[in-house]
């Protein structure tokens, strides 16, 4: 009986699919099709190597009983004009079927269902549909279909539907949607289409010249059907250094389910007044009306006055400092290393950290907290909320998952404090919103938030965020060099160095040692488990060592643009107890058979690769034509120190010495002879966050130096 349950469920949900394949291609290619027969694209662009005819994007949310089902697809028809482009869309990859994150329980209705359809329209108009379950072939997951025959001229139009189903009777909100308005092909004709019914409230914005959403008139009054529709739209250029969104004509849109009042006040998002509404701008009022309701002081502040006892300070700054790099391990880190066994399944670690351990996950548990424990010392603050800088300006802001939290201490000169990750500094502001406007939550008497203002945030320099490094290299009997680099980092490269070159062990074990708390397998009392699990861990943490120098090997490589033997690495100061504390580290390599070039008696060094690789703008980049965004200003110092062997002389000098500076920055580079040394040291500086595109050629000038300072050589010739 259960097989034959099993079968019909079976074949009932085969017969949907099939059923809702047939639907889904009608949706598209069927009789409304109204560019069946487009197939003509604008003299203006003859010349671009693609033109999509039309572009058609489909939202659609529905719900029934407790059942809600998400709809999203795309269908794109291109015209392909050079043999780039039929290189380009010769091969797709996508996925057939997938499990719902939203949907709980299980069975069938758990899945989630993607539908694909391609065909290429011949010049002659003649139409040859793929079938993509047949074609296509599974590659680590993903099923891969191959265009064979595609030619200059051809149209091939495709579309990727995607049914995903759950349950909720609560509230969520959909993943945002936020893409710029063109594509990287001109785009002929777009359409997009967002249907959605009661209980679904809609935030949705145009901004920079695109055109506005428009309702839809529909026959059922808990219906609703919107459309944005543009034509003519010139491709957009994706160069390095840009935030398509700040500028760019796009589009942003969130929807959020709540099915009653009590919900919608709980909903994650700011809410319009009645789903009939969309809500196109959020308000200082409304920001304030909803962390409000979100901040709140509170926790157990036993482990911070343990920690100060017997301690002083000489000022509330640095008391401030102290207890938020104690509450980063007590509250953070002290858990890292139980999630590292957990997610290996070595062992179930948490059991032994007693009944409901506290691990803060969100920014509001970090921000509640520190709110008690700055109201109960009295010391005045204030909740910093603000957007990236790639989101656009504070004024634009519509998605709530787009905002940054954080407190500002207002002690003489303010302390900035940001939810942990295991490297944040006291002082120092996710660069992301550095340098914008904000708003500032203003809290009376220590507990709440009473109102709302706009501020700007505070700046870092180039200075400030640095990357020093120096470099000794000894000749190995002038078939390659013994090379010794030593690293120093400030300021946010710090921060993002540690993120790249950090594991559990580089951190957590020094955290352990610096507050004297317990290690998770001092915990483990039965001798013969301890036994096993460290022996575990230790093979565990060898092996994550052996894949990090590897890594880090790679990594090297790529900077120099050449191979590197005998690696070593090591990690002198991790940095992360103070914003002015550096990252320092050591490697040590060989390079063999590279760089060096005999000529009769005399050797031929390329000494500038020693700087690494660095930034070449080729023609296409420099005629740039948007704006420049920066994601913070920074610096690069390096000295390169090289062992000149006795009996031999340097000459070639003069090409190391270069100087290019404007106000957008610099490189300047110097070489001389100190007794057996040559010693080089080199400086180039981003100075601002944004630029002009009437400043790139600026930029450039100096990115050209530093690029062309890497191709100069140097001549060792005998006394």
């Amino acid at each position: 009986m259960r097989a034959k349950l099993l079968l019909l469920l079976l074949l009932v949900t085969t017969s949907i699919v099939a059923q809702d394949k047939k639907e889904v291609k009608e949706f598209f290619w069927g009789a409304k099709d109204e560019f069946k027969k487009a197939n003509t694209v604008p003299d203006k662009w003859k010349n671009e190597s693609a033109v999509i005819i039309h572009k058609r994007e489909h939202y659609n949310y529905h719900k029934f009983g407790a059942n809600v089902t998400y709809t999203s697809a795309i269908r794109k028809r291109i015209k392909l004009q050079d043999q780039a482009a039929v290189t380009e869309f010769s091969q797709f990859s996508y996925k057939t079927k997938f499990y719902s994150n939203k949907a709980y329980g299980s069975g069938f209705w758990r899945r989630g269902t993607n539908f694909i359809g391609v065909k290429v329209v011949k010049p002659d108009g003649k139409e040859i549909e793929i079938d993509a379950e047949k074609e296509s072939k599974e590659v680590n997951g993903e099923q891969k279909l191959a265009i064979s025959n595609l030619e200059v001229g051809d149209i091939i139009d495709f579309y990727f539907y995607s049914i995903e189903p759950f349950k909720s009777v609560y509230d969520y909100s959909f993943e945002a949607v936020e893409t710029p308005l063109g594509d990287v092909y001109p785009t002929m004709d777009l359409k997009i289409t967002l249907e959605t019914e009661n209980d679904f409230f809609v935030n949705f914005n145009t901004y920079n010249g695109a055109p506005e959403l428009k309702q839809i008139p529909t026959k059922n009054s808990g219906e609703r059907s919107y459309e944005l529709a543009e034509k003519n739209i010139e491709k957009n250029e994706f160069p390095r250094w840009f935030y398509p969104l700040a500028e760019m004509p796009c589009y942003k849109f969130q929807v959020i389910f709540a099915r009653s009042g009590k919900f919608e006040k709980l909903a994650d998002g700011f809410l319009s007044e009645s789903e009939k509404e969309i809500k196109k701008t959020v308000a200082k009022q409304d920001i304030y009306d909803y962390y409000n309701k979100k901040f709140v002081p509170n926790g157990n502040l036993d482990p911070i006055k343990d920690f100060l006892k017997g301690k002083t300070f000489t000022s509330d700054e640095e008391k401030i400092r102290e207890v938020y790099y104690f509450c980063r391990h007590e509250y953070y880190t002290r858990y890292l290393e139980a999630f590292v066994v957990n997610e290996a399944k070595l062992f179930y670690p948490f059991e032994y950290y007693g009944y409901n351990p506290i691990f803060f996950s969100s920014e509001e548990s970090f921000i509640n907290y520190f709110m008690y424990f700055l109201k109960k010392n009295e010391i005045d603050y204030d909740i910093i909320v603000a957007t990236p800088r790639y989101n656009g300006s504070i004024d634009d802001l519509l998605i709530q998952g787009n905002v940054t939290k954080l407190i500002r201490v207002n002690t003489k000169n303010p302390v900035y404090l940001q939810y942990f990750s295991p490297y944040t500094s006291a002082d120092q502001i996710d660069y992301t919103v550095e340098n914008s406007k904000a708003y500032v939550l203003e809290v009376s008497k220590g507990k709440k938030v009473t109102d709302a203002s706009t501020v700007m945030l505070p700046s870092s320099t180039y200075q400030e965020n640095s990357y020093k490094t120096k470099t000794t290299l000894t000749l190995d009997n002038f078939t390659g060099f013994a090379v010794k680099r030593e690293s120093f980092y400030l300021g946010h490269l710090k921060e993002n160095e540690q993120k790249d070159k950090f594991n559990f062990y580089d951190y957590v074990y020094e955290d352990y040692k610096k507050y004297g708390t317990t290690q998770l397998l001092e915990y483990v009392k039965n001798k013969k488990k301890k036994e096993q699990y460290t022996n575990e861990l230790n093979a565990l943490v060898n092996k994550m060592k052996d894949n990090q120098k590897e890594a880090f090997e790679k990594s090297t490589e790529e900077e120099y643009e050449f191979d590197v033997d005998d690696y070593k690495f090591e990690i002198k100061s991790t940095g992360r107890y103070g914003k002015k504390s550096a990252l320092e580290t050591e490697e040590t390599f060989t390079v063999k058979n590279n760089l060096i070039k005999k000529a009769g008696d005399k050797y031929l060094i390329e000494i500038g690769k020693m700087l690494t690789s660095q930034i070449e703008i080729d023609q296409k980049e420099k005629d740039r034509k948007n704006n420049i965004y920066m994601v913070y200003p920074r610096s690069f110092e390096n000295e390169i120190i090289l062992e000149i062997p006795a009996g031999y002389s340097v000459s070639g000098l003069e090409k190391l010495n270069k100087k290019v500076e404007n106000e957008t920055g610099g490189f300047t580079a110097t070489a001389e002879v100190k007794g057996n040394q040559l010693v080089i040291k080199t400086f180039k500086y981003y100075k601002n966050y944004y630029e002009t595109n009437a400043n790139w050629s600026k930029m450039i000038a100096f990115l050209d130096a530093a690029y062309q300072f890497t191709q100069e050589k140097i001549l060792l010739k005998k006394n």
